[in-house]
């Protein structure tokens, strides 16, 4: 249930009555609202999801195509697809669990899940990959694996571009500092990427052009690829932005002073973040290579691992969220101003995962629980205006400075 207040009707419709009336971009009201949902986010008290993992949750994806069906991958190398709809009719219900590859199934992965993801098409397929040395293709109906791929060193992560069209490619990133193209066509590795000197730890296709690969690894580096070439990745990430006097020599085209261990795009493929173990995250301009210098403090990382964290979409501004230690920290994207942390999990969180119909947010961490953090929004601070002026307010469209909407009309 969403409390609001008479100012946040008031403006409500006014910006349904102005949308009628062609005066205003039709994207900003659902911009401002989607900013209001996020702002509002806390532990879900009516919404469980079924607790299946025996140790700790590694990886979450919840797919695109109904956002209704979400996957989880486990250190115990069990995986479940959860139904994140409510069918109740009930406020407090639970997200059941309605498959999984557990530890009594011949297909299961003998070790640690490390990351799972839905094909982005079609909810009939996902894939996982582990520390068993697999990256494994599965049929939904049957729960069995249509392809596997064996490497010669631990799975670290694996992706598939949201947006190929020209090609059916999964970047994975392993203990072997190349990284490794399959393909799912003919269920083969195709060709490799070479540049790093150290395990790659995060792979991530750009969700704008769908031959751009970022790739993070443990020798401190991200590198950015067109896999179309031949000749080597595009540029390196340098956190100096090629300024010597302020890098020493081990510290030059470095990205992080650490392991580089999460990757993310924002949603428009524009910037690109990195988190590492300096306790650093960075953005970065996708395009050109910048540090954008965005300071976001000390975000606390002392995974050995990928660590998933997410950024939200159709948001003014958007926000990221990164897990640090037992929260989650919410971060505004383009000032670094920490806006909230989200506690709730008794143990480390691993990954989080923005669900962009609703503008709920799903993290899972060591104590095996997943959680939803859902918008409830909050009171007014301050006492109810007088009708008075509320009124008055009525003629000026008065709308507080943080849901105004600073996008243009360009989605882009």
């Amino acid at each position: 249930m969403f409390y609001r207040t008479s100012r946040d009707l008031l403006w409500i419709k006014t910006s349904l009555h102005s949308r009628r009336a062609g005066l205003d971009d039709p994207l900003r009201l659902r911009r401002a609202e989607s900013t209001r949902r996020v702002l509002g986010l806390q532990l879900n008290p009516d919404r469980d999801v079924d607790r299946i993992h025996g140790n700790g949750i590694n990886t979450i994806d919840i797919e695109a195509v109904e956002g209704r069906y979400m996957l989880s991958g486990g250190a115990d190398g069990v995986i479940v697809i959860y139904d994140l709809e409510n069918f109740s009719g009930k406020l407090q219900y639970t997200c059941k669990a309605v498959c999984t590859v557990g530890r009594s199934s011949r297909y299961v992965h003998k070790f640690s899940v490390e990351t799972v993801q839905w094909y982005p098409y079609d909810t009939g397929m996902f894939v996982s990959s582990s520390f068993d040395k697999t990256m494994k293709v599965w049929d939904t109906e049957t729960l069995k694996p249509a392809e596997v791929f064996q490497f010669e060193g631990n799975v670290y992560c694996h992706h598939l571009s949201p947006i190929a069209r020209k090609h059916s490619l999964i970047a994975v990133g392993t203990t072997n500092p190349k990284i490794q193209l399959c393909d799912l066509k003919s269920g083969s590795r195709i060709h490799i990427l070479q540049g790093h000197r150290a395990e790659v730890l995060s792979v991530r296709w750009s969700p704008r052009y769908e031959h751009i690969l970022a790739t993070a690894s443990a020798d401190s580096k991200v590198k950015v690829w067109d896999v179309r070439r031949a000749s080597g990745s595009l540029f390196t990430l340098d956190q100096h932005n090629g300024d010597k006097s302020k890098a020493s020599s081990e510290a030059v085209n470095t990205a992080h002073n650490g392991r580089v261990n999460g990757l993310c795009f924002t949603g428009d493929g524009l910037y690109l973040l990195t988190t590492g173990t300096d306790d650093r995250m960075r953005l970065w301009n996708s395009a050109t290579g910048e540090n954008t210098l965005v300071n976001y403090g000390k975000v606390c990382n002392e995974s050995r691992k990928r660590l998933q964290f997410t950024v939200s979409r159709g948001c003014s501004p958007e926000f990221v969220f990164v897990p640090c230690g037992s929260s989650v920290a919410v971060y505004t994207l383009h000032t670094g101003e920490l806006v909230t942390m989200l506690r709730g999990h008794y143990n480390s969180v691993d990954c989080c995962e923005f669900h962009p119909d609703y503008q709920e947010v799903y993290s899972g961490g060591k104590d095996c629980n997943i959680l939803a953090w859902v918008p409830v929004l909050r009171p007014s601070d301050v006492e109810e205006d007088s009708d008075h002026e509320v009124k008055g307010a009525a003629g000026q469209s008065s709308v507080n400075p943080a849901f105004q909407d600073a996008w243009s009309s360009d989605e882009d």
